[in-house]
């Protein structure tokens, strides 16, 4: 009989980690644990505010699967049907899928990725290196502690009052670095927008490589009015749920960023990436703050991505599974 147990993950952050929504210095993940006769598996998840995810309210779902049968789930068709009849919050729902997934491979003697059918992950695959929300002033200095000329790729959070000069001083320091720019919903509007757009793509050195959920998911007609008009690529986030409508999605967005995380397991994150190659836009693979348990997870379908932006683990302090090694700006599974 399987045996499924829960246990808190605190993790110190590295540096602040600030969004346009929030800011935090320590993290509380959750790690599962499944042992099987001589198996034995991990998952993670990590619990998102947007998302109305804490780590006690997905201590007490767990406890609830518990009740209604989690120790009986010993195949990844009995735990779909257990979390279909009780679904949990979505990165619940993924650390739990990710663990019998993982030991479901290991007693067919097979990689992840095989045990999927999905292609192999490169054997160093190129991520993008996140800055957080920051003065302009400490972009430097960040820059220099954290080695980020090491990146060929780095992601820019931003918020709608200070997009414009931290933006025009990570320019100066990396012309013509390729950079994804993160507004996490922070304009309100399609106005807004192209009012800060205007200024921001006038930085000299600027290359967006692309423009990810500046606008609440809620905004899909302003999505619709400015989509091909700010001369990048526009990603969706925020916007990509289990209700996703993958043609209205088109009609909105060049891509689609998809984090296991966000939705809740190797099965739903597949069926996200398909959908999205079949409408025609890019693929991008995400995450949220993660361990190197995540992070390992989601390399596992990278092969099916165009972007890939994994660098949750290097934001830990002390990160405690070494599962993953960064290497001049590409990421290899070390075991």
């Amino acid at each position: 009989m399987p045996i499924w147990t829960l246990t808190p993950l605190v993790l110190p952050l590295r540096y602040t980690w600030k969004i346009s929504r929030n800011a935090s210095t320590t993290k509380t993940n959750l790690l599962v644990r499944l042992r099987e006769g001589a198996h034995e598996a991990l998952g993670e998840a990590a619990p998102n505010v947007r998302y109305g995810e804490t780590p006690e309210s997905l201590q007490a779902e767990f406890e609830q699967l518990q009740q209604a049968g989690l120790n009986q789930c010993a195949t990844l068709p009995a735990l779909t049907e257990l979390l279909t009849a009780h679904p949990p919050a979505h990165a619940l729902r993924f650390a739990l899928e990710s663990a019998l997934v993982h030991l479901e491979a290991a007693r067919a003697g097979q990689a992840v990725a095989q045990w999927l059918g999905v292609p192999p992950p490169a054997a160093a695959v190129p991520t993008a290196f996140t800055l957080p929300i920051m003065e302009p002033g400490a972009v430097a200095e960040f820059a220099r502690e954290q080695q980020l000329g090491r990146f060929s790729l780095l992601k820019i959070k931003v918020n709608r009052e200070g997009a414009v000069e931290l933006l025009r001083e990570v320019t100066r320091l990396f012309p013509g670095r390729a950079l994804l720019i993160d507004g996490n919903e922070a304009w309100p509007d399609a106005d807004s927008l192209r009012q800060s757009w205007e200024q921001i793509r006038r930085l000299p050195g600027l290359n967006v490589r692309l423009l990810e959920q500046p606008l609440p998911a809620t905004r899909a007609a302003d999505y619709r009015a400015l989509k091909g008009q700010l001369g990048c690529p526009v990603f969706a986030d925020e916007s990509v749920t289990d209700e996703a409508d993958f043609a209205a999605i088109a009609r909105q967005f060049d891509g689609v960023n998809m984090k296991l995380m966000k939705a809740g397991g190797y099965l739903n994150g597949l069926r996200i990436l398909r959908e999205t190659r079949a409408h025609g836009l890019q693929t991008m693979l995400g995450c949220m703050v993660e361990t190197s348990l995540g992070i390992r997870s989601a390399l596992h379908v990278s092969a099916l991505a165009d972007v890939c932006d994994l660098d949750g683990f290097l934001i830990v302090q002390d990160e405690p599974f070494q599962l993953v090694r960064e290497e001049s700006g590409h990421l290899r599974v070390t075991q």
